[in-house]
């Protein structure tokens, strides 16, 4: 199904996402255009600008982007278009237009906050792809940059908040469809070869490194970074917990209702190759909360071998059953006898390698959200205050990895207890001047 006839096709309505009192020119009328601009084209953004842009009454009028190969990227989509998006490099000098409405960010993993934080201050709906944050610091400041300005919204892109059939699973499980659900395993699986050895070399023409680098302290320029190495750098990324590990560790803490943990242990390491990748490519991540819940990941990044026939995916296991999901709006329910009870199909197939989009035209159900949220008729899937408490355990999960300790937690907002070294991966250090300001 091509993403034009899924938009045409698909009843909103029935996904639980409302669309309400639209004016009597009808969701067409030039009042109800949504207008946005787009930080980060070289992959996942160019998607996200085009696949808004076949919402209706959607116009992607600014691009940003600090590599010229990025920013052609980003523009193929409309080059038929009657109205082509502008191309401002520098995000602080966008926020400064008054002629949009919202700005999705798609720029790699440190610059997703404080472009976030730009956005928000300066009355912008912002539309923020996972991690939400660097760090726990910059999740917190994200969640008190949405109370100190409640006129605008933060969507973060975990899609599967808005994949109606999982939404209903969730309502059910919540109801005991399979007794009291006390334990999530999640999953993920990929095939990624290594970086190898950067080498230091002259920053490409093409490339305004300075403002790549932004709030992170500067660092010489290497030729194996840009474009998508930079999630295995502690400096700029935040490892495979973060980059795919946020989806399914949030449905598992959706299903099971928890929100922050009271113990958190990680061990794995970089196991696959041995080169400048500095994250875990293998980790086991444990999250315990109150109430006896535990929720596991497994990530394996460069070893492809699935579980239960997916790369990707979950289970919740209850006192009375069982429930599996294999990584889009799928899932089977399965008795306490281990007897198939019910099974329900997704519409695509998951492609949990897709570095662009592994749910395909699923993704759309939480694009159509953002734009009624902007619109004023709906509320946004995944708040920020949502959003912040599974990135969390993420990068609580990065903490418990790069200090070799299990991490004893406050479980009224996840701060470590009792470990100053800890602690000090809460936050990041900032480029003088760039520091992220609620």
């Amino acid at each position: 199904m091509n993403r034009r006839k899924f938009i045409r096709d698909t009843s909103f309505s029935a996904a639980g996402i409302t669309l309400l009192n639209f004016p009597v020119f009808g969701k067409m009328a030039p009042s109800n255009k949504v207008v946005l601009a787009v930080m980060g084209v070289n992959s996942r953004g160019a998607y996200l600008a085009d696949s808004f842009s076949k919402l209706p009454n959607v116009e992607i009028a600014y691009l940003c982007d600090v590599e010229d190969k990025a920013i052609a990227n980003g523009l193929k989509p409309f080059a038929s278009a009657a109205r082509k998006p502008a191309v401002v490099k520098d995000i602080r000098k966008l926020v400064e237009q008054k002629d949009f409405d919202a700005l999705v960010v798609a720029a790699p993993d440190h610059w997703h906050a404080p472009a976030a934080i730009l956005g928000v201050t300066h009355g912008k709906h912002v539309y923020l792809e996972k991690p939400c944050s660097h760090n726990p610091y910059e999740g917190e400041l994200l969640v008190e940059a949405q109370k100190k300005y409640p006129q605008v919204s933060i969507q973060m892109g975990n899609q599967r908040r808005s994949m109606p059939k999982l939404m209903d699973a969730v309502k059910q499980v919540r109801e005991g469809l399979i007794g009291r659900a006390y334990f999530g395993k999640a999953w993920y699986a990929n095939n990624r070869k290594s970086i190898g050895y950067g080498k230091k070399v002259p920053v490409p023409s093409s490339l305004d490194f300075d403002l790549w680098q932004g709030p992170a302290p500067r660092r010489d320029y290497q030729d194996n970074l840009v474009h998508y190495n930079w999630h295995w750098f502690w400096h700029w990324g935040t490892a495979e917990t973060c980059n795919n590990g946020t989806h399914e560790i949030d449905m598992c803490r959706w299903m099971l209702g928890a929100d922050f943990p009271v113990k958190v242990s990680s061990s794995g390491g970089r196991y696959a190759f041995k080169d400048d990748w500095q994250t875990p490519d293998t980790q086991d991540a444990s999250f315990e909360f109150p109430d006896d819940k535990l929720i596991t990941w497994e990530g394996r990044s460069c070893n492809k071998f699935n579980l239960e026939g997916a790369s990707r995916g979950f289970i919740i296991y209850g006192d009375k059953g069982t429930l599996v999901n294999y990584g889009n709006d799928d899932y089977k329910v399965f008795d306490a006898d281990n007897k198939l009870v019910s099974e329900v199909k997704s519409s695509v197939t998951s492609d949990g390698t897709n570095a662009v989009s592994a749910n395909g035209n699923l993704d759309f159900f939480h694009f159509e959200n953002f734009a009624e949220t902007v619109r004023g008729n709906a509320t946004v899937n995944s708040p920020i205050s949502e959003g912040h408490k599974s990135v969390l355990l993420c990068h609580l999960a990065n903490i418990a990895q790069r200090t070799g300790r299990t991490l004893h937690c406050d479980p009224t907002h996840g701060h470590i207890l009792n470990d100053s070294d800890a602690m000090k991966l809460w936050k990041r250090e900032y480029e003088k001047g760039w520091e992220p300001i609620v």
